[in-house]
């Protein structure tokens, strides 16, 4: 226990860096309707801008999340936090200066590129940080911990969303963005991975004390898609947590990219409503997170709370798509109080099937399959919401792409069902010092 609360500083460093990311979220409906389709609130252009910024970052972490989480496991996991952190702030200071079209398109281009590089490594890096301190018997407590204090982070960063004006919100947001990398190179430690790979592979020197001071050894430790296909082969387990978080991803990303501007069409949502909805959502999965996820899992196991997790998923994507009064979605987003038990729980699933060396690569690795998600979901939601918004709809079902996540989610459900008990780690590295000459 004592452990899980020195991890403090950690817990301080998500926070913050979330708190920043989730301040804007309310505001950029608004912002990209002002500045593509000015007095609409129908806009297929901005469902497909948004649509396809989701389909380019998907396809650029795909590539670079596998490879971050590798790094961290040679260079260390406070290395390379520095640098999604950084590269982060620069999006926020855009909005924070100016929200015309120009400045709009600006934030696009320059949001694109660096999401590429950056789209939930922060995440994934502290689990991976919470994998190198925590057994294994306490991890999905922490990893629960860890989502709560996201959702928290949510919590108040739409309230205070709720309460600024939109051009204050990113100039709070940049600020906090700041706060969260200087108080993470100041106050955090580095993780003591060191320590426990040692420790488990005494015939040999440490990973981390072989670290390259070369450069061409460098590309000897980065992953291949060898290394990917490895951890979904070696164990069925990571292969299924690994499907489930595939689908997960699509439905969550497909959900996420209509529903605001579904709401908007449909009820005429604004940012403080947004905000209100953000809110309500984010309260549900910080209690669920913080109080009724330590006390249940210990009770169900990981694998039961994660099939009940993706259940209530399913069933808050459909209360969405079949909204049919403003008072439909805050009951949908209540719904979260439950669903939020899925993601802790598939991590820490994943987490036990591979060793103590290897724990970036394994949550950059299941990382690497959502972006993947985040390139399939776009393409297929971003035209059916864009179709059943306008007025050639087929039929009139203006949350039919939503409905649409939901049956995603119900495909993951299943899927979890089959997930058994967790097996021994294993291994995937690849070294080939052995037949390099020294």
């Amino acid at each position: 226990m004592e452990k899980i609360f020195g991890l403090s500083h950690l817990y301080m460093t998500v926070f913050l860096y979330c708190f920043a990311n989730f301040m804007v979220v309310p505001a950029i409906t608004d912002i990209t309707l002002a500045a593509l389709c000015p007095g609409k609130e129908k806009c297929s252009l901005a469902i497909y801008l948004t649509g396809a910024q989701q389909a380019i970052i998907g396809l650029g972490s795909l590539v670079v999340m596998p490879l971050i989480g590798n790094l961290s496991d040679i260079y260390g996991r406070k290395v390379m936090l520095t640098f999604p952190m950084t590269f982060g702030i620069l999006p926020l200071v855009i909005l924070a200066c100016s929200r015309t079209k120009y400045f709009f398109y600006t934030y696009y281009v320059l949001k694109t590129v660096i999401a590429m590089f950056t789209e939930g490594s922060v995440q994934f890096l502290a689990l991976a940080y919470v994998a190198d301190n925590v057994p294994e018997s306490r991890r999905v407590s922490v990893f629960g911990i860890m989502s709560g204090i996201a959702s928290a982070s949510f919590v108040f960063g739409n309230f205070s969303t709720r309460f600024l004006s939109t051009s204050a919100a990113f100039q709070v947001a940049a600020s906090m963005a700041v706060i969260s990398l200087v108080y993470m190179r100041v106050f955090l430690p580095e993780s003591m991975m060191n320590n426990s790979i040692c420790a488990k592979n005494t015939e040999t020197t440490c990973l981390l004390e072989k670290a390259p001071t070369k450069k061409w050894q460098l590309f000897k430790n980065l992953p291949s898609v060898d290394d990917t296909i490895c951890l979904l082969r070696t164990s069925s387990t990571f292969s299924k947590a690994a499907s489930v978080a595939f689908f997960v991803t699509v439905a969550d990303v497909g959900a996420g990219a209509s529903l605001n501007y579904y709401l908007k069409a449909q009820f005429h949502f604004n940012k403080d409503e947004f905000a209100d909805l953000m809110i309500i959502a984010g309260i549900a999965g910080s209690i669920s997170l913080l109080i009724l996820m330590p006390v249940l899992t210990p009770l169900l196991g990981e694998e039961k709370m994660l099939s009940i997790g993706l259940f209530f998923g399913c069933a808050n994507m459909v209360l969405y798509g079949i909204a049919w009064a403003p008072w439909v979605p805050y009951a949908a987003a209540m719904i979260s109080v439950v669903a939020t038990f899925a993601m802790p729980c598939l991590r820490s699933i994943a987490s036990k099937q591979i060793g103590p060396n290897e724990q970036g690569k394994a949550q950059g690795c299941i990382t690497g399959i959502c972006s993947f998600a985040n390139i399939v979901s776009p393409l297929a939601f971003s035209p059916l919401t864009a179709l059943f918004l306008s007025d050639s709809a087929p039929f009139h079902f203006p949350g039919f792409s939503i409905m649409c996540s939901g049956f995603a989610a119900m495909v993951a459900f299943i899927q979890s069902t089959m997930i058994r008990a967790t097996n021994p780690p294993t291994s995937c590295s690849i070294d080939n010092s052995s037949s390099e000459e020294p």
